[in-house]
């Protein structure tokens, strides 16, 4: 079962959603606060589920409403995913991955476990 893990940054908050092997699979902005942080936590659980992906790789691809995954290539060419919620914000990204196979099924990793995902904050070390 995946999780969420709250933890505490130089400049502020963030988390990290990680599947049940331990893996992160999601990574979130920097959050001024821990309620702030909670609430883009909130916005994953409810948006990653039932977000559509949008292909950027392909030509003429179809535009998808917000919330969504958008799979794009990065500047070293490799395959990257950010979720975008209901307003068009960037709530989590995923890290490169050398295939679409592989990015798409870090995707499918994502919406399973943030449906199920519990919350931990990571104590300061």
């Amino acid at each position: 079962m995946g999780k969420f893990v709250i933890r505490a940054v130089k400049t502020g908050v963030m988390f990290n959603l990680k599947a049940g092997n331990g893996e992160v699979i999601a990574t979130s902005e920097i959050y001024t606060t821990e309620a702030a942080c909670r609430k883009g936590i909130a916005s994953v659980i409810k948006n990653a589920p039932v977000a559509p992906v949008e292909d950027q790789t392909v030509e003429g691809f179809t535009k998808e409403k917000h919330p969504k995954f958008e799979v794009y290539l990065d500047k070293a060419g490799e395959f990257r995913y950010r979720l975008k919620a209901t307003n068009g914000q960037i709530i989590a990204v995923g890290e490169s991955y050398k295939s679409k196979p592989s990015v798409l099924n870090g995707i499918e990793s994502v919406k399973k476990n943030a449906a199920e995902g519990k919350i931990e904050k990571e104590e300061a070390k």
